[in-house]
């Protein structure tokens, strides 16, 4: 490890807005905030652009970054005290261990903010959107509860509506090419260091905001992996 992720990881740990695979922590996030208002994550969130962001829009909201790379963490978290954003904090840990932090319906909203897509099949069941972590979320969102992914690959927008459709959930927003519209909301307008690069270069960037149905996801995982297959075939064809 580098010299500055020594300081940075060193510094990060007297943070009073960061907890590192925290235990016994279900039920007690108002604790951690210091009130009872609503939890947002943001999952994968990087440098938690998305987290600062939607803390300054919304004070009456608490909202949570969570990611596994500290060096990341440590701008965002570093960034919220600078600006005494008291409802910002960080979670570093797993997505896949995400379930054991929260207690059922003790998150209201979950956004997903430029993830990696997993681009290759066989990669699949790491996207954000599949089924596999849908169900994660369930044990913990409220039900209703929106999930917002924005994200500049095209490959994982279409893949999040499949998942959509073979589960026929309530899908709230969709939108192909989010600056197309000049009407977007403010939170909509906040930037990641990731949607600045354009990885994709697909010039567009998609949102799609859709809820989960309290009971648990039917298991139709080799039905979307069947649509997976055929569009390798017909991209190969």
């Amino acid at each position: 490890m580098g010299h500055k992720k020594l300081i940075r990881f060193a510094e990060m740990s007297t943070f009073p807005n960061v907890l590192q695979y925290p235990e016994n922590m279900p039920g007690r996030w108002k604790e951690f905030f210091h009130n009872d208002n609503p939890i947002v994550l943001e999952l994968a969130c990087g440098k938690g652009e998305y987290a600062v962001g939607l803390g300054r829009l919304f004070p009456d909201k608490n909202f949570l970054g969570v990611d596994l790379k500290g060096n990341r963490i440590w701008v965002g978290a570093k960034k919220a005290l600078q600006e005494n954003l008291t409802n910002v904090g960080f979670l570093r840990t797993q997505i896949d261990q995400i379930a054991q932090y929260f207690a059922p319906g003790e998150v209201s909203e979950i956004w997903i903010t430029f993830p990696d897509p997993q681009l290759r099949t066989g990669k699949a069941r790491k996207r954000l959107t599949h089924p596999k972590f849908l169900r994660l979320y369930q044990q913990f969102l409220q039900p209703g509860g929106y999930i917002n992914l924005k994200t500049d690959s095209p490959s994982l927008y279409r893949f999040t509506k499949w998942v959509i459709d073979l589960h026929e959930l309530a899908v709230n927003q969709d939108m192909d090419d989010v600056y197309a519209n000049p009407d977007i909301s403010d939170t909509l307008r906040i930037k990641t260091h990731y949607e600045g690069l354009d990885i994709a270069q697909s010039n567009r960037i998609h949102y799609l905001q859709f809820s989960l149905p309290a009971a648990p996801l039917p298991d139709k995982d080799e039905a979307l992996k069947e649509l997976l297959l055929e569009e390798g075939t017909d991209r190969r064809s």
